[in-house]
């Protein structure tokens, strides 16, 4: 049995919370624990216990908030739901630190009193989830924002009116809904919008140029001499921001590939893992970008944090002395170049296809 299976057994004590403040302590003590496995375990089993951790804790705080619900008279969930995440936790890719990122799918056939219990419902959850440690999320992406709150049918409604418009602002929201996962409710509700998403994105050249326009804009953090690129002042002088130097231009290149060949998984590994199947964009090397999204995932978990009130508080920073050892510095630099590959072999396919829309 792996180190990541075995770890699954430690969850009782966050099943068993009874309260925001005992699923908080729940969650710091299993932090903790993974804090002194990070060394003994390959970093994709690592990777994948911090995110069985973190689906625990947020299925959790949605039980609760059905609980606080109930005992406030105002009964149990009218009709189906799913609460699900997006970003990096829908991907299955947060660091021990992670904000919110969720909305919710809900059931058909509840009228104004499913609409006025879910939108109480979601506003209890986005509190529980503070409390135990996930801050809202800055672009407000959550499920008190009535924005990534609907039905199957408003669900189908919104995604289609953005793949309608195509410019920035809706290939964002795009991009955003194809990080969806479930995380607890109905397992249906998710199938079938994810099935709803799929239709909305038949590709096409219109979608494929909007979806790569969208993408090339973020570069990695390398300069053209071949120089990893730090922060040059302030409190983060000399460090290298891994989350938008190399993690996002990585995981949004291979998104944006992924989209484009159909494929309905959301976690950047699985992308990764149908592309290479199917021998997708030949000469980018697939292989390389996978070995470097692995990489990518253990240099994230090395970036400097601090713990508040037993939560920690992560930047997305390697500083200048953990740069300074030689594996991080050359996995660094490897993995780098892999992605400024990757996003030349975006911007010709760019170029390649505006020139076909003339």
């Amino acid at each position: 049995m792996s180190e990541a299976l075995a770890y699954e057994n430690n969850y009782a004590g966050i099943r068993a919370a009874s309260s925001p403040r005992t699923l908080r302590a729940a969650r710091i003590k299993e932090q903790s624990r993974l804090l002194d496995l990070f060394a003994a375990m390959p970093s994709p089993d690592w990777n994948h216990a911090v995110n069985q951790m973190h689906d625990e804790v947020m299925a959790r705080c949605a039980y609760l908030a059905e609980k606080v619900l109930e005992v406030e008279g105002i009964g149990v969930p009218p009709v189906p739901y799913a609460f699900v995440a997006f970003g990096s936790a829908g991907r299955g890719e947060q660091t021990l630190w992670s904000d919110q990122d969720n909305g919710l799918i809900i059931g058909e056939g509840g009228g104004e009193r499913a609409e006025l219990y879910f939108k109480y419902f979601a506003g209890v959850l986005v509190k529980i989830l503070e409390k135990v440690g996930y801050p809202p999320c800055p672009g407000n992406v959550m499920l008190s924002n009535a924005m990534w709150r609907h039905t199957l049918t408003g669900w189908r409604e919104q995604l289609q009116g953005w793949r309608d418009e195509l410019q920035w602002e809706q290939i964002r929201y795009l991009n955003i809904a194809s990080d969806m996962r479930c995380i607890a409710g109905s397992r249906e509700l998710e199938r079938e919008w994810k099935e709803a998403f799929q239709e909305v994105m038949e590709p096409g050249e219109a979608l494929t140029a909007a979806l790569l326009r969208g993408t090339v804009r973020h570069k990695a953090g390398l300069n053209v001499l071949g120089q990893v690129i730090t922060e040059p002042f302030g409190e983060h002088a000399g460090s290298f921001d891994v989350k938008y130097g190399l993690y996002m231009p990585l995981v949004n290149g291979m998104r944006c590939i992924a989209l484009q060949y159909g494929i309905p998984e959301t976690s950047t590994a699985e992308r990764l893992k149908q592309l290479i199947r199917l021998e997708a964009v030949p000469g980018l090397g697939l292989e390389a970008c996978r070995h470097a999204f692995y990489t990518t995932l253990k240099l994230r978990s090395l970036t400097s944090y601090t713990v508040y009130d037993g939560m920690l508080q992560g930047s997305s920073y390697l500083t200048p002395s953990m740069m300074k050892q030689k594996e991080v510095k050359q996995e660094l630099r490897e993995s780098l170049g892999t992605v400024k590959l990757l996003y030349r072999t975006l911007q010709r396919q760019l170029r390649f296809t505006e020139r076909k829309g003339l």
